[in-house]
């Protein structure tokens, strides 16, 4: 598939992610008398990553994540050529996503961008009020069992077919554990589009969310390779 196509695939990927996910948390989690509160914005990630990877898996193998790239890099199932195109399709498809909730949210009178727009935060930032050293271990952590998932179900010894579906749950296992502490990234491109859009602390608490997620990934990735070397024995 040629690398264009793949590009596109990962931005609207990205793309829906983001407005999917970040849209439930803004626009319907607290929407009065029937709001669908931390669960439902966790059911909302999962299932934009359920969706789209049925529907763009077979083009670009659905990352919509560069903590997943790099992952899948560190595991050995990724080239490094194509590390940067994809990291850009995917930030490019986060940050349409924030532009276009922005557009959506701002519509409502009352709408105060201070709110966040579902960006990640660290300390007085972290919806519970969680330090800076909790925040990085969860990520962290979060990140490296999203790419054990992702690994182990695409492995071509998995049973075929269902990848997507424990893909979609891990990462709504991941949001109903992590939105507490930091509203759950463990996806640098989800976190950038919305930080950009209201700026300020967003932008000076976003390395965190580059830095942590990677870290995992990249742990994920080498920690995998272990579980193959020894099958190969």
């Amino acid at each position: 598939m040629p690398l264009s196509k793949r590009m596109t695939a990962e931005f609207l990927g990205t793309f829906w992610l983001v407005l999917g996910g970040c849209g439930s948390a803004v626009l319907a989690a607290a929407f009065p008398g029937v709001g669908i509160g931390l669960l439902g914005v966790s059911l909302a990630f999962g299932l934009t990553v359920l969706t789209m990877a049925y529907a763009i898996g077979h083009i670009s193998g659905c990352h919509l994540n560069p903590a997943v790239s790099i992952g899948l890099f560190a595991g050995g199932r990724f080239k490094a050529s194509d590390l940067a195109p994809y990291i850009i399709a995917q930030v490019l498809g986060g940050l349409a996503a924030a532009g276009v909730l922005y557009l959506i949210a701002s519509g409502k009178a009352g709408f105060d961008l201070s709110g966040g727009l579902a960006s990640n935060g660290y300390a007085e930032h972290s919806p519970g009020g969680y330090s800076l050293l909790a925040c990085l271990v969860t990520e962290v952590v979060m990140t490296f069992m999203f790419l054990m998932v992702i690994l182990g179900a695409t492995d071509k010894r998995a049973p075929k077919g269902f990848a997507p579906i424990a893909i979609g749950l891990a990462l709504t296992l991941i949001h109903l554990i992590s939105i507490p502490v930091t509203n759950t990234s463990v996806n640098p491109a989800r976190s950038t589009g919305p930080a950009i859009i209201v700026g300020g602390w967003a932008i000076s608490q976003l390395w965190l969310f580059w830095v942590a997620p990677i870290i995992g990934a990249l742990l994920a990735g080498i920690a995998y390779r272990g579980f193959e070397s020894r099958e190969a024995q």
